[in-house]
């Protein structure tokens, strides 16, 4: 089962974003004039992954949206918060240059990196006050300190902080590395009167829900052609590129 084709899609690879040094991927639609509906997307735990984002990064471009995926590091000292801040300080400077908004774009993130996604809204300040257009998190985790607040988003729910923006959340039904009931919770938080939170759950696992397969031998992530995975990261496409905007989003 082939991923769907859509627009075609450049990508543009090792592009520095920060004093850290660190890099970036770029994936956006080939030939896009205009501000490009953005998407910044934060990898997991797992050191300088921006690589095991690529298959769900391209086929969200495909939609029509343009991709950011940063490289961050969750074992140095704060435990990546100054990567994550800079990729998004990045993000907001830089997208306009590189064919995207850099101003409303979606915030989004799997694993670790959804909690950290999350945080921002929820937590302004850290941004001088900037909220992004929308989050959508990937089999995240909300009870546990984001990497880019130090609070877990689900404390700062019940002190009554609101995110401001739509949260679309998407976890697999299989996954047996964050239980799916973490998204549950989260969005019955979340459902409150004004605010909108969608949460779907496709018969993926952890891996699955952003089109990888688990490789023990490397003990990282790698692009699958399993129906399972494809079908997923359709769904997780769609739902980033309807909350960016596209017009171009829907499920598998």
């Amino acid at each position: 089962m082939a991923p769907d084709k859509g627009m075609a899609v450049e990508t543009v690879r090792g592009l520095v974003y920060g004093p850290s040094g660190k890099q970036l991927d770029v994936h956006r639609p080939a030939g896009a004039s205009g501000a490009t509906p953005t998407v910044l997307l934060w990898h997991g735990i797992g050191p300088d992954e921006r690589d095991v984002l690529e298959p769900l990064a391209r086929a969200t471009a495909a939609h029509g949206a343009l991709v950011l995926v940063p490289d961050w590091r969750s074992d140095t000292p704060d435990g990546g918060r100054s990567h994550l801040l800079e990729s998004l300080a990045f993000a907001r400077k830089e997208a306009g240059g590189l064919g995207g908004d850099g101003e409303s774009l979606v915030l989004a993130g799997w694993s670790a990196g959804a909690g950290a996604a999350l945080g921002v809204a929820l937590r302004p300040e850290i941004a001088d006050g900037w909220r992004p257009s929308a989050v959508v998190g990937l089999a995240g985790r909300y009870d546990l300190p984001a990497r880019t607040t130090g609070t877990p988003p689900l404390d700062d729910l019940t002190a009554v902080r609101d995110p401001g923006v739509p949260v679309h959340l998407v976890h697999g039904t299989r996954d047996t590395v964050v239980d799916a009931r973490y998204s549950r919770d989260l969005t019955e938080a979340l459902r409150t009167p004004g605010r909108a939170a969608t949460l779907q759950g496709p018969e993926t696992d952890h891996a699955g829900v952003i089109m990888t397969a688990y490789d023990p031998a490397t003990d990282r992530c790698v692009p699958t052609t399993e129906e399972h995975a494809v079908r997923a990261g359709r769904v997780v496409a769609g739902v980033l590129a309807e909350a960016a905007g596209t017009g171009a989003g829907g499920a598998a």
